[in-house]
């Protein structure tokens, strides 16, 4: 794990370079302690799922630019890249990540939730799009005040760049999610 935490202190060192920010800026403008920023950076603290997607908004990257787009391989053939676990439980695996001419990004992602689980996720940046097809179980996905049920096999899509939810109120479930992320 200390391994994985040093990369994404490594990208994420990277990006605020880029971006010309400070510690202290990036720190400010992600809602993180300055002192936790410098660990992440330093390889010394892995973050969560939740601090990822605090600090990709100001650097206007997709949560897979910090944490790793490819890895080990699955049972398909196709590659499986990092493995990130929420706070809530939930539990995202990276499946793909596609750079498009146009300056999009897509992001996929293989997402799986304890019986229970309710997984708030912040905004994204302007235009992401979300559409998830629920592979076994059923959730209650959406932007906050507008979450709707998906049974296996049924598929939603929303807007994104605004707090959005899931929940798994009758028993573990498992989704595929497709993120959008238009150029900045």
């Amino acid at each position: 794990m200390a391994g994985t935490a040093s990369a994404v202190g490594r990208r994420l060192q990277q990006a605020r370079t880029r971006r010309g920010l400070s510690l202290s800026e990036l720190a400010r403008r992600a809602g993180i302690g300055k002192g936790s920023l410098s660990e992440i950076e330093a390889g010394g603290r892995n973050p969560t799922l939740e601090t990822l997607y605090a600090l990709s908004l100001p650097l206007q990257l997709p949560i897979t630019a910090l944490v790793g787009e490819t890895g080990r391989s699955n049972v398909s053939g196709h590659d499986e890249g990092p493995v990130i676990i929420a706070d809530s439980g939930m539990i995202a695996i990276t499946l793909d990540v596609r750079h498009q001419p146009d300056g999009s990004v897509v992001e996929v992602f293989r997402l799986e939730f304890p019986d229970g689980c309710e997984h708030e996720s912040p905004a994204h940046g302007p235009g992401v799009r979300e559409t998830l097809t629920v592979s076994r179980g059923t959730l209650r996905v959406g932007p906050i005040g507008r979450l709707r049920s998906v049974t296996a096999g049924r598929t939603r899509s929303w807007l994104s760049d605004r707090a959005h939810r899931y929940r798994a109120p009758d028993g573990p479930a498992e989704a595929v999610v497709v993120i959008i992320s238009q150029p900045t």
